[in-house]
């Protein structure tokens, strides 16, 4: 992972335009208007595009000039198809996304034929469990990584504009190649939140005296679960092979845990000490995402 800087040539943002106003396009929004760009704002639904705009996060008139980015704000597998449209209409200098998988939609982007010059993939490491606009903050991003994907043929002045957005939002801009990003999420997020998913699954059948039971331990461990199940399902799709490796391996953890407490508790507390050292690393991270 390297991070960026921004050069020193780089012009100020003025405009922008974000397709897609769910809770992250939202806070892109929001978080830009803050610092005084001129933010349009277009969703597929418009009376949420009108929410957003209630909420001040931009205006829904459509701009009469070319903005300076585009900011692609939609589940992984529209990313290609939303850029293609973008880039035929020509309504932004350069274009962006936050989708959550890199290698898929861009080999989609690649194959349909659109401009990768101008494009350059990203992903925040934020979030909420809530979804829409009204979940939306201007803070969100203050002090997370925000991962960028340029390509050997991006531009420059690509790379640069979209740097200044990432610092604009108060984030923290990080380059990676798009494989080694969907395999270090797979880990870090979509499986944390697919077993999240899991345990709370298990929980749909319990009965009162169960629930009663149930503390911070069991909400904590499940509370990512809440997400919206039809943008996760396409997120999970989208990154399969890496999701699927690490859910390997976990099954086979949890197999072992299985054959331990019937076996030996000698090699339980083995697996629970791994535990120990896992949570260690993360809670000596600042980067606390979810």
């Amino acid at each position: 992972m390297i991070c960026l800087t921004r050069g020193t040539d780089a012009e100020a943002m003025r405009t922008m335009t974000v397709i897609g106003t769910g809770m992250m396009g939202t806070s892109i929004a929001l978080a830009l208007r803050a610092k005084g760009v001129q933010v349009y704002l277009r969703d597929v639904d418009p009376a949420v595009a009108a929410s957003a705009a209630a909420l001040g996060a931009g205006t829904v008139e459509i701009p009469t000039e070319v903005v300076d980015i585009a900011v692609i704000a939609v589940p992984p597998s529209q990313i290609a198809d939303v850029l293609a449209d973008c880039q035929a209409k020509g309504i932004a200098r350069v274009y962006t996304d936050v989708g959550s998988v890199k290698a898929a939609p861009l080999a989609a982007a690649e194959a349909i034929g659109c401009d990768l010059t101008n494009y350059v993939g990203g992903h925040p490491m934020a979030g909420r469990e809530r979804s829409g606009p009204t979940a939306a903050s201007p803070s969100l991003f203050l002090d997370r990584v925000w991962v960028l994907t340029p390509l050997a043929c991006t531009k420059a002045h690509a790379i640069d504009a979209v740097t200044e957005l990432v610092r604009l939002a108060g984030a923290k801009p990080s380059v990676m190649a798009p494989a080694d990003h969907d395999r270090a999420v797979a880990r870090s997020s979509h499986v944390p939140h697919l077993v999240a998913s899991v345990l709370a699954a298990s929980m749909e059948n319990a009965d009162d005296t169960v629930l009663r039971l149930c503390g911070a331990g069991i909400r904590d461990a499940t509370r990512i679960a809440a997400g919206d199940a039809a943008l996760w399902t396409d997120i999970l799709s989208m990154n399969a092979t890496a999701v699927s490796k690490v859910l390997s391996e976990i099954a086979a953890d949890l197999s072992a845990a299985a054959h331990a407490l019937a076996a030996d508790p000698n090699e339980l507390a083995g697996v629970l000490r791994k535990g120990n050292a896992g949570r260690a690393l993360l809670t000596g991270q600042a980067n606390d995402s979810w």
